[in-house]
């Protein structure tokens, strides 16, 4: 999860406090992931909340509001690997705080399931652009309000991963969800683990049929949607 401020550095990177092994973004004092299970949550929340893996194909492109610890990318490729797809998936995050490569290291070497996949990347995460013969990776760099508009790209997936609503407005407004709606292929799906009604009514107003469904763990419900 990553927030949206007004003019951000490009070169800050978040302040961390740790629990559990969790990293907590002190800024707000939301962790990046589930305490329970942050891969867990994420493959419940963003890869079931867009019907993945059964619609990947070559060339399938997830976008993503908040990179954070790059855990959804880890969990992307590996549902990816899992399931046998050929080729490359796109993968385009927008993130205003980048964390350090450390500090992403740290975050996955909790999860053993995705241990190869990091370790096939451990070079790679940081950069804000690259590409191996299964991935095309892009990071864009800065407030979303600002560099969504401005992106050329459209998104089969979305995975809106900003921290909570309450911590975190600026990210789940109006004119936001108004352009992920642009953004979003003929089709294309969205999910969230927040249920709040106004992201729902953005979201639906953006053009997506909306649904709240079961969520993960602690948190009763979320949000998914597809292009109408």
């Amino acid at each position: 999860m990553t927030q949206a401020v007004d003019n951000p550095d490009p070169n800050r990177q978040d302040s961390l406090s740790w629990r559990d092994g969790v990293p907590i973004a002190t800024a707000f004092d939301d962790p990046y992931y589930s305490l329970d299970d942050g891969l867990a949550e994420t493959q419940h929340v963003f890869l079931a909340g867009n019907d993945l893996p059964s619609r990947f194909q070559d060339g399938f492109h997830i976008a993503e509001l908040g990179f954070g610890t790059g855990l959804n990318l880890a969990a992307s490729l590996l549902s990816w690997r899992n399931a046998g797809v050929q080729g490359q998936l796109y993968f385009t995050t927008f993130e205003a705080y980048p964390l350090s490569h450390a500090q992403i290291i740290r975050a996955l070497g909790v999860f053993p399931d995705v241990s190869a996949v990091v370790a096939d990347l451990k070079s790679n995460l940081g950069q804000t652009e690259f590409e191996t013969d299964y991935l095309r990776f892009r990071m864009i760099k800065g407030d979303a309000r600002s560099t969504l508009p401005a992106w050329d790209g459209a998104a089969d997936a979305w995975f809106l991963d900003g921290f909570s609503p309450a911590r975190n407005p600026e990210l789940w407004e109006d004119d936001l969800m108004g352009a992920v709606g642009q953004h979003t292929s003929p089709q294309g799906t969205f999910a969230t683990y927040t249920a709040a009604g106004h992201v729902r009514r953005a979201l639906s107003h953006a053009g997506f049929r909306v649904d709240r469904i079961p969520g993960y763990g602690r948190k009763r419900h979320m949000t998914k949607g597809v292009m109408v």
